[in-house]
This record gives C-alpha cells, sequence and structure tokens, in this order.
C-alpha cells in the first residue's frame, strides 16, 4: 500500500519539545488489530483509534523475538547481540555508561517516568534491600512496576529501587485447560509479596500511569513528560476481568487483549482530560509476536500473526514484526501508512532528531532517525536503513535488505518447531527470502542466489565485528 505523506510547515524547535508516551504491550501479534488485520476477531478501539490519527508502520520489528532482547534494543538502540541481555535474571543489563533513551531525554530537560514491566535485570541482593542497576538508575526519574514477567516468579512491586512489600508469601503453579503449557492462565510457582495479585497487575499500572500524567499537568512543570508504560499484557497469565470474558472471538488470549486495549483508552482517555493530548507524541506497539499455534488460528479462526509465519521467539518474521504506530496530533498525517523498514533501536536516534538533539559520540550505535518519516519528508522509495539484523530466541541470527532476508540457519530459531534444522548435505544451509513477494517466507531461495547469500552473509559478518559499535 502506497503511504500518502505530507510535510508540514511546522518544525518542532528544541524549545519546545512535545510529551513522549511509549506504551509497549507484550507477545501482541501483527494480526491481532484490526488496523493490521481486517479479520482480527478481537475489538481494539482504542488501539486502532490510534493508527487512525496517526501513521502506521507495515514493516517495523523489534530488536529481538524475546521480551528482554526487544527491550534491550528498545532502551539502548543497540542491537542486543553486542550485550548480554539474557542474563537478566543475575545482572542489570544494561551498562552504567551506556546512553538510554530516558537518560538521553533526562539531560535535555524531560521528565522521566516509567510504569510496568522492566525485565532488564537488577543487581539483587535480597528484596530487603535496595536494588541498583534498574529503571532509576538508567535515566528514570520514577519507577513503579515489576522485574519481569507476571508469570516469572517472584511476583512483587517496585517502586523506584526498592521493593515495595518483599516476596514473603508462596504461589502454587497454574495452568489452563485446552491450552498449551504456557498459554492461557499460566504461572509458574515461586515467591510473591502479600500486597501483589496476579489479576490486579494490569488496572494498577494503567492507574499508576494515569496518576504520572495527572501529576505532571497539576505542577504545570515547564518540562516535558516522558512515560514509558510497558505492560506484560496480554504475555501469560491471561487473566481478563469478568467484564470481557466471551466477549472477542479469540478465547482467553482475545479476552485479555481487549482489557489490554481498554486499559491503553484509559490512559489515552486521561492524557486528553489533563490537556496533554495535543502536545504528546504517542507510540504503541508490542515487543515481539504472540504465543499462538496453527491449532489456534482453526479453533478460533483468528490469525494472531496477521498471516506472517511464526510466532514468539522465532527468526520469522512473526517473532518480531510488530504493529507501530505513532500518533502526534498536527505533526503526522491521520490514517497514513508507511512501509519502511525500522526497528525499536531507532526510537532513541528518532526522538533526537525531535527535539533538534545530536546524541552523544557512541550513542545508539544500531539506530537511525525515521522522524523525517513521521513529518512526511523522507520519500518512501528511498529506505531509512541499509540493513537490519534481528536475532531469534535460539540466537539464530538474520539480516534483512531491502525485500531480501537471510537467516543463518535451518527451522524457526524459536518456538516453533522444530526449531533447529541440520543441513543435509549438499542442501541449503540457511533460508533466503524475498519478503515483498513472498511475505509468508514460504518458498526457500538459499540454493537460487548463492553470490546474494555469500554478500548478505558477509556484510552480516562485518556488522558483528564492527567494534565501534559495542
Amino acid at each position: 500500500m502506497a503511504c500518502v505523506l505530507f510535510c508540514f510547515c511546522t518544525i518542532v524547535s528544541a524549545s519546545e519539545p512535545p510529551n513522549i508516551l511509549l506504551i509497549l504491550v507484550d507477545d501482541m501479534g501483527y494480526g491481532d488489530l484490526r488496523s493490521y488485520n481486517r479479520e482480527s476477531k478481537i475489538p481494539t478501539p482504542n488501539m486502532n483509534r490510534l493508527a487512525d490519527e496517526g501513521m502506521r508502520f507495515t514493516d517495523a520489528h523489534a530488536a529481538g523475538p524475546l521480551c528482554h532482547v526487544s527491550r534491550y534494543g528498545l532502551m539502548t538502540g543497540q542491537y542486543p547481540f553486542r550485550a548480554r541481555p539474557n542474563t537478566w535474571s543475575r545482572r542489570a543489563t544494561i551498562d552504567e555508561d551506556r546512553v538510554t533513551l530516558p537518560s538521553f531525554l533526562q539531560s535535555r530537560g524531560y521528565t522521566t517516568a516509567m510504569v510496568g514491566k522492566w525485565h532488564l535485570g537488577f543487581d539483587e541482593d535480597g528484596y530487603e534491600k535496595p536494588l541498583p542497576g534498574g529503571p532509576v538508575d538508567r535515566g528514570f526519574d520514577s519507577f513503579f512496576g515489576i522485574r519481569a514477567s507476571t508469570d516469572i516468579p517472584p511476583y512483587f512491586y517496585i517502586r523506584n529501587d526498592q521493593a515495595v512489600m518483599p516476596p514473603t508469601l508462596e504461589i502454587e503453579a497454574n495452568n489452563s485447560e485446552g491450552w498449551s503449557p504456557i498459554q492461557g492462565a499460566f504461572w509458574r510457582k515461586g515467591g510473591i509479596s502479600p500486597d501483589l495479585q496476579l489479576k490486579d497487575v494490569l488496572p494498577r499500572f494503567t492507574n499508576e500511569a494515569i496518576q504520572v500524567i495527572e501529576n505532571h499537568a497539576s505542577s504545570q512543570s515547564q518540562e516535558s513528560l516522558f512515560l514509558y508504560l510497558a505492560y506484560p499484557a496480554p504475555h501469560t497469565p491471561w487473566l481478563p476481568d469478568e467484564s470481557f470474558i466471551g466477549k472477542s472471538g479469540a478465547g482467553m488470549y482475545g479476552d485479555f487483549t481487549m482489557m489490554v486495549d481498554a486499559m491503553i483508552g484509559r490512559v489515552l482517555n486521561a492524557l486528553e482530560l489533563a490537556g496533554m493530548q495535543e502536545d504528546t507524541l504517542v507510540i504503541l506497539s508490542s515487543d515481539n509476536g504472540p504465543v499462538w499455534y496453527e491449532h489456534d488460528v482453526e479453533r478460533f479462526d483468528h490469525d494472531s500473526s496477521g498471516g506472517l509465519r511464526g510466532m514468539k521467539a522465532d527468526a520469522w518474521e512473526a517473532g518480531h514484526r510488530m504493529p507501530f504506530i505513532v500518533r502526534w496530533p498536527g505533526r503526522i498525517r491521520g490514517g497514513s501508512v508507511s512501509q519502511q523498514t525500522i526497528s525499536f533501536t531507532d526510537i532513541l536516534p528518532t526522538a533526537a532528531a525531535m527535539i533538534g538533539q545530536a546524541l552523544p559520540e557512541g550513542a545508539a550505535p544500531d539506530g537511525v532517525s525515521f522522524f523525517d518519516v513521521l513529518t512526511g519528508r523522507q520519500p518512501e522509495a528511498v529506505p531509512v536503513r541499509d540493513h537490519l539484523v534481528v536475532p531469534s530466541g535460539n540466537g539464530t541470527l538474520t539480516i534483512r535488505k531491502g525485500p531480501w532476508k537471510l537467516i543463518q540457519g535451518l527451522g524457526s530459531g524459536g518456538f516453533s518447531k522444530p526449531s533447529r534444522i541440520k543441513a543435509s548435505e549438499g542442501g541449503p544451509k540457511g533460508q533466503l527470502y524475498h519478503l515483498n513477494q513472498d511475505p509468508s517466507e514460504s518458498s526457500n531461495l538459499y540454493m537460487e542466489h548463492p553470490e546474494l547469500v555469500k554478500e548478505l552473509e558477509q556484510q552480516l559478518k562485518a556488522i558483528q565485528n564492527d567494534s565501534t559499535k559495542a
């Protein structure tokens, strides 16, 4: 679909930076929103309204197809294969001297707040003590949230760098009949704090985010606000409120996604009531693809992946190609669409361009700005990115160059079975797809284009070995 863009006469100056609301949902697929998939069985009026009022990207990618790698790239503008985000359970994974999206904005006069799921680690030494290395040590003025997903214990709230209540109680594991072991109302056994109930986490985060907005508006601060709202849903456990049960056409998952949409609607309404809507850039995306199997598609007639191949953790497109919507009243044309290939690593340099400030040397080494795409100054025919690299759940690397995509291995690289396939003698060692002609990645062209495979392999090796971006 061609994107109709136009240039705006209003240019944002460094003295007039907009507020930024970045909403990241969790495990929501490319095909769950009707703005991306007309056949979706899940009503999501608030997220669809953002698409009607802003720009919808059709080729936007998480930095990786799992929670922690995706969030690492989002916060740092660095490809996660250059770091160790998979060590989040043992340490803070963002180095102290690394420029982050919030630390950059904070240094340029923004009030920075985070509500929700961090999943980038703390330097933990018990839960009675402070938890260093988290959001307030990486650029946020305030934080209220949880350390990881609501199916990974211990479960407890954190205010700034301190557990609100330590996880002194124990909760048994749970599963849902009729779903796979990692779907439904699934959570793991472990510690839980007395003040946390898993079903209350989503509305609690919504209330906290609304409080941040209301406090900022009432303070009449001259600083702009950056609020990062990282919902841990519709990731498992799927715990829709009673008022949403049975209201979608996609079972527990669809009902819970409807609840997520309703919570987003409350936050957007709070922006409007606070008089901040016109001065706020809103970004909405999901951290990675859904946990939704082929038999789920068949029994609900709902394709959470929207025609893409695979699911969460996979090297295939459904693992990391995300719905990505940006609304900015008066600056971005409502209902516009862009086919530009962009990455979560691009949000930091885009924010810098938006406020007219240069990034420090070495910041966001794998990011490029798509600000000119938002404002209509970048023609669709001129690509923003020369390449895109994404790791799969098992570490298999993928490189994109234009419509071509090379996966360094056979199999999904993630949750879809088989994850790995041993190459046969004389057969392909990897996967090559032309995404414009084959968006479902059904025809492996690896053997037909050996020179292109060699070129992409060499480029990927050069990117991996680029020590200036480590």
